[in-house]
């Protein structure tokens, strides 16, 4: 019987992960596909596409909050954010993702955060 080698992964740096839920049940038709395809331009025209400042966008097909959407969250920060509309996903680049500063109006939970164990327990 022969062996099967499994070639570890490997993904580069990156300072923020951002995962945008693409269910259909949260948003208007495409319209959460049209914000994560969106995504790649913002982040270089903000210089979030390599370097130090780097964001990794993943497509999540469910949240389970269902209502709201597009929804999207932030990681490491443990923040999640609704009503992601193309001015509302400017304002998370260029506030939270450059400045570092939550655009608290649009956030609707918060943790966990990765690393900290904790978060909200809210269970929402």
């Amino acid at each position: 019987m022969s062996e099967i080698t499994v070639v570890k992964p490997k993904i580069g740096a990156y300072r923020r992960h951002l995962l945008v839920c693409t269910g259909t049940r949260c948003a208007e038709d495409g319209q959460a596909q049209a914000l994560f395809d969106s995504l790649g331009d913002k982040f270089k025209a903000a210089g979030l596409h390599e370097g130090d400042l780097r964001v990794k966008r993943s497509r999540v097909s469910c949240f389970a909050a269902c209502k709201g959407g597009p929804i999207l969250c932030v990681q490491p920060d443990g923040i999640w954010y609704y009503n992601v509309t193309p001015a509302n996903m400017d304002r998370i680049v260029d506030e939270h993702l450059v400045g570092g500063r939550i655009v608290e109006e649009l956030v609707f939970h918060r943790g966990p955060q990765c690393g900290d164990g904790e978060g909200d327990r809210d269970g929402g």
